[in-house]
């Protein structure tokens, strides 16, 4: 077969994976984002102690490449991790690791917790603190007001409570 027609970017099993990209934020942890990305690591490598000496078969080889990959990214990001302890934090202002209810104007609440970007979860309640959202939010107490531009408008939202 003519080469013309083999695809070039595919990933053959011979290939390494493309490596995670790991932000250039700093990567600032909460003791349970520490914990989970410790956690991680075990696992990573219980999982390729199944795969040694898996050089023969092709699905396995790549699949060992991919947790080695993932491996090098968890042990990536905690080396560079910055623990933060929430309880060190001003109780009265909104920090790194607060939990905070906010309620809209229209007397909707929002409860958001302030972690690491590891530990944040998209659209749940965990949001990282490089996240805009964030970034706002922080030096805020309880009873002031921030306002969100959104797609919708502006949104006038109130601080309820904070607790770390």
């Amino acid at each position: 077969m003519s080469r013309a027609f083999v695809k070039e970017d595919a990933q053959g099993p011979d290939e390494d994976p493309p490596e995670r990209p790991v932000s250039p934020q700093p990567n600032y942890v909460t003791p349970r984002g520490l914990k989970t990305l410790q956690d991680s690591e075990e696992a990573l490598l219980a999982e390729l102690k199944e795969f040694e000496g898996a050089q023969d078969d092709p699905l396995k080889k790549k699949k060992k490449r991919e947790l080695e990959r993932d491996l090098r990214y968890v042990r990536a990001r905690l080396e560079s991790a910055i623990p933060v302890d929430p309880a060190v934090q001003p109780k009265e202002q909104i920090r790194f690791g607060a939990s905070v209810i906010l309620e809209r104007e229209d007397g909707e609440k929002k409860s958001v917790r302030i972690v690491g970007e590891d530990e944040a979860e998209e659209g749940g309640q965990t949001l990282s603190w490089a996240a805009p959202f964030a970034q706002t939010l922080f030096g805020l107490k309880a009873g002031q007001v921030l306002y969100w531009e959104t797609e919708a408008g502006a949104e006038k939202w109130s601080v309820v409570s904070i607790t770390y």
